[in-house]
């Protein structure tokens, strides 16, 4: 049987897709995938045995420049690209109306959530086959469900697979000092870690004979990182990296400790001790999820309040960093104070407290 998944982004949200191809290609032989994704995202199907096609598509620029995208073709390449198979299904595994678009676009009967338990309930137009799965589930549960209901098999929940040979990551010649990742870049301003708590991190990593690496993806991340490794010998700021070089990086790292971003999910799925921070947002829904997780939500009653930017009204939250007092901005992260973190994330890189039987679930 061959299928088309739909599910073009975000990293995260493509990350979130990988369980539920593992649980489907196990529980069924023979069952053989293509993939239509952003084209920032093409790597991460390829990583997956049980994926033929890799089909890119680039809304994200197209919407830029409608009018060019139509002129010259691009467009109408990636609709024969689409259509070049007749498909048993096509999954529409995102919920939005652009994703229901491509999922009629292309050729196989259409399957996707219910108007009930979707994002854009306008997208479920486009589908022939509706399943209802619960909206409080964790995003890599709805889809586990999803597939095991279009493919009816039995799921285990007290397993989670991402389906990836971490082999093809590693290379046994490596001989590193360890290092841990901390991943700052995050969109949302609400998401950002305070400034002196990241820099109060790096002094007790570096202090017990860690080194740390940083990533950016963008100006101003790369600003940030800059500012994080000031007077720091023992933290690298990288170079940007493809995804698949970010991963052959993170595999070989002690530890992990990010904010609510993407590549928080590719070190889920990597399986590497990972401390998440959360404030604005929902980590019993869109939270880290698989092997060694932990995740630190705020304590403060607006959270999670789900915005932007941050809308707190209350009384400052103020720390003390270097001998000087600051105001803890979003305040809900004074509820993670970087002592805090750097001992959990010890506790988790030794195997202990974040685990139950290897796998985090949300409470």
């Amino acid at each position: 049987m061959r299928v088309l998944i739909v599910k073009v982004s975000s990293l995260g949200d493509v990350i979130h897709t990988l369980p539920a191809i593992t649980d489907a290609y196990r529980a069924k032989r023979g069952l053989r995938f293509d993939w239509v994704v952003e084209e920032a995202f093409t790597e991460i199907p390829r990583w997956h045995p049980a994926i033929d096609k890799v089909i890119p598509v680039a809304f994200r620029r197209w919407r830029k420049h409608l009018l060019n995208t139509w002129r010259s073709g691009e467009f109408a390449a990636f609709k024969r690209n689409l259509q070049e198979h007749h498909y048993d299904l096509v999954i529409d595994a995102q919920g939005l109306i652009k994703s229901g678009i491509i999922s009629r676009i292309a050729r196989g009967l259409t399957v996707g959530l219910s108007n009930t338990t979707i994002r854009e309930p306008l997208a479920t137009l486009f589908y022939n086959v509706k399943y209802t799965v619960p909206w409080q589930q964790h995003a890599v549960e709805r889809l586990r469900d999803l597939f095991s209901r279009t493919f009816n098999y039995a799921l285990d929940y007290k397993t989670c697979d991402y389906g990836l040979n971490l082999r093809q990551f590693r290379n046994p010649q490596d001989s590193v000092p360890p290092y841990i990742v901390l991943l700052h870049g995050t969109t949302w301003e609400s998401k950002q870690w305070p400034m002196p708590y990241w820099k109060r991190l790096i002094r007790l990593a570096t202090g017990n004979g860690y080194r740390v690496k940083l990533l950016w993806g963008s100006a101003e991340e790369l600003a940030r990182a800059r500012e994080m490794a000031e007077n720091s010998p023992e933290v690298d700021v990288l170079d940007r990296m493809s995804l698949t070089d970010v991963a052959r990086m993170m595999v070989n790292s002690a530890g992990v400790v990010t904010v609510d971003t993407g590549l928080g999910h590719l070190a889920a799925a990597l399986s590497l001790p990972t401390l998440a921070l959360y404030g604005a947002s929902n980590h019993e829904l869109t939270g880290t999820y698989g092997h060694h997780q932990l995740h630190l939500p705020a304590r403060i009653g607006c959270s999670p309040c789900l915005k932007k930017q941050c809308l707190y009204q209350g009384e400052p939250r103020s720390d003390r960093f270097e001998g000087q007092d600051f105001v803890v901005n979003p305040p809900c992260y004074r509820d993670h104070p970087p002592e805090q973190v750097w001992e959990k994330l010890v506790a988790l890189m030794g195997g202990g407290r974040g685990t139950l039987d290897g796998l985090f679930y949300p409470e």
